[in-house]
């Protein structure tokens, strides 16, 4: 059970209700997290906002899919990595495989997507301090100066749906069922 209130469009701030209808139009449910976001319009907004910012950027969906997974996995946010687990395998089409690795957190099969991977894993540890051996990397795997920037664009994107969803505690919607993730155990 979340640990706030899970807001409906009739429940939600009257300044939320805009953004869910929209959520729910978009997902055909209305996601846990957005539920929980509803109860400050100004995340609710700032998540949708910078979604669609972020989705213009020029990463492909599934480059940005494998920001938005890596980072969840990082973060802990089991509830994100099962939804954009959802994202990769039916929008981006990836191969359940290489979705795997990537939740795995290992080497992925795939160069340019591991260029990805390796980029925001180091742009999370580093807070953005990559060095110059990670970001000459990124960039001999064919990716440009903006794409850096989109990455760590992406990292604050799932930062605070990573951040709310640990907060919040939430359940997965039953949509998101068969995406379940969970985060490894931590060493004491």
């Amino acid at each position: 059970m979340s640990r706030l209130p899970l807001q409906t469009i009739e429940s939600a701030p009257e300044a939320s209700r805009p953004f869910l209808q929209k959520s729910l139009a978009a997902n055909g449910f209305l996601p846990n997290l957005v539920a929980t976001l509803a109860n400050a319009p100004v995340a609710l907004e700032t998540y949708l906002t910078v979604g669609e910012i972020n989705g213009r950027s020029g990463l492909t969906l599934a480059e940005r899919e494998v920001v938005q997974i890596t980072a969840a996995a990082i973060h802990g946010c089991g509830f994100c990595v099962a939804g954009h687990t959802a994202v990769a395998l039916k929008k981006a089409q990836l191969p359940e495989a290489l979705v795997d690795e990537i939740r795995a957190q290992g080497t992925l099969s795939d160069a340019r997507l591991d260029a990805v991977a390796t980029f925001t894993r180091a742009v999370i540890a580093t807070r953005g301090a990559v060095s110059d051996v990670v970001l000459a990397g990124f960039k001999d795997a064919g990716f440009s100066d903006a794409n850096a920037l989109e990455v760590i664009l992406g990292v604050s994107l799932a930062t605070l749906c990573n951040f709310a969803n640990n907060l919040a505690r939430n359940e997965l919607n039953p949509q998101l069922e068969a995406f379940r993730w969970e985060p490894k155990a931590q060493a004491a």
